[in-house]
C-alpha cells in the first residue's frame, strides 16, 4: 500500500491514472487547481503548483509523487507551471525523501519530426527541444529532475511518452478540415496550397498522406492512452525504474501513405496529398520499456484506427 502524491490529476493522462491507483487500492494526495477531482481514498488539496505551501501539502506523507501538470503553447503559463511548478514539487520531494517522482515527459523532448532523425530515437538521445513552449518545458522538466537526482538522490524515474491518442484523437489528426492551422507547432501540416484551401474553404473532407519534400511519404510513432497506462503502471513504486528513462510508444510507426489509405477505405473519404518540407520521419525505440519492464504495447495503428472509428459510432 502506498500513498501517491498526484500534480495534474484532472487532465488527459491524470484521469486514466486515478482510475490505475483507484484499482490498486492506493490512497491519493492531488493538488486541484481548477478541476475537481473526486473519489474513493482520494484527498484534494486545493491551490496551485505555483504556490510552493499548496505542493508541500500535496506531498506531504507520500511515498510516491507523479507530476503530470503541464500546459501547451501558453506563454503566459507555460514556465509558471510546467518550470517553476515542477521545480516546487521536486524540492518538496527532496524535503520528504519520497520513495519515487515519476514524471511524464514527452519525445517533444527529443525534437522528434522537426530534425534529421537517422535512427530510432532512443534514451540516450540528446535533449532538442523543437520550435514551442511545449517542447522546451519537457526538455527543462527532465533536465531539472535528473540534477535531483544527481544532487539529493531523489530517485526519479522518466516516462517518456510519445504523442497520446484516446477516443476519436486519430480520426481528428487525420481531418484535413481540422488541421490546416493548429496552434501547437508540428500538429499542423505542411505546404498548403490554393486547392487544399479550396477543399477546406468548401468543407470538403480529405484524408492527409503527408509527405517529405521529395514525395515519400512520413513515418510517425504514436500511442495509445491505454499502452501509456501499462507503462506506468509497470513503474509506479517499482525502484526498478528509479534512476532510469523509458521511451513509451505504440509497437510500430506508421507510413502515412499506408494510414491514409487504410481510413480512405473505412470512412470512404478521398485522400490527397500534402508535402511538408519541414518534417521529418521518425521512429522511437521502446526496447529499454520492453526487456527491463515487461512493456508490450497492444495498439499499433490500425488498431487505434479501428477503435477511433468505433467510438463515434
Amino acid at each position: 500500500m502506498k500513498t501517491v502524491a498526484i500534480f495534474g490529476a484532472g487532465g488527459k493522462l491524470g484521469r486514466h491514472a486515478l482510475a490505475l491507483l483507484a484499482a490498486r487500492g492506493w490512497p491519493v494526495r492531488a493538488l486541484v487547481h481548477r478541476t475537481p477531482v473526486e473519489g474513493p481514498g482520494i484527498t484534494s488539496v486545493r491551490g496551485s503548483v505555483t504556490d510552493p505551501a499548496a505542493v508541500e501539502e500535496t506531498v506531504r506523507g507520500a511515498d510516491i509523487v507523479v507530476q503530470l501538470a503541464t500546459t501547451k503553447e501558453d506563454a503566459d503559463t507555460f514556465f509558471d507551471v510546467s518550470v517553476k511548478g515542477t521545480f516546487h514539487i521536486l524540492e518538496a520531494c527532496r524535503k520528504e525523501e519520497v520513495e519515487q517522482f515519476l514524471l511524464l515527459g514527452g519525445d517533444a523532448a527529443c525534437g522528434i519530426w522537426f530534425y534529421p532523425q537517422p535512427i530510432p530515437i532512443d534514451e540516450n538521445h540528446p535533449l532538442t527541444a523543437y520550435p514551442g513552449y511545449y517542447a522546451f518545458s519537457k526538455v527543462m522538466e527532465e533536465t531539472m529532475a535528473q540534477q535531483y537526482a544527481v544532487q539529493y538522490g531523489v530517485p526519479v524515474a522518466v516516462l517518456r511518452s510519445s504523442w497520446v491518442f484516446e477516443g476519436d484523437d486519430l480520426l481528428r489528426h487525420f481531418s484535413l478540415l481540422q488541421n490546416v492551422n493548429p496552434a501547437e507547432p508540428g500538429h499542423g501540416f505542411g505546404e498548403i496550397t490554393d486547392g487544399i484551401l479550396a477543399f477546406v474553404k468548401a468543407g470538403k473532407e480529405h484524408i492527409p498522406i503527408l509527405t517529405n519534400a521529395q514525395g515519400t511519404p512520413l513515418r510517425r510513432h504514436i500511442v495509445h492512452i491505454d499502452d501509456v497506462m501499462q507503462a506506468f503502471g509497470l513503474m509506479l513504486g517499482n525502484p526498478a525504474a528509479n534512476g532510469q528513462t523509458f521511451n513509451i510508444a505504440g509497437p510500430s510507426p506508421f507510413d502515412y501513405r499506408v494510414a491514409a489509405g487504410y481510413l480512405s477505405e473505412k470512412l470512404g473519404l478521398p485522400t490527397v496529398e500534402i508535402r511538408c518540407p519541414g518534417y521529418h520521419p521518425f521512429e522511437i525505440n521502446i526496447t529499454r520499456a520492453c526487456t527491463a519492464l515487461g512493456y508490450t504495447p497492444e495498439n499499433d495503428f490500425f488498431r487505434m484506427a479501428d477503435r477511433a472509428i468505433a467510438s463515434r459510432i
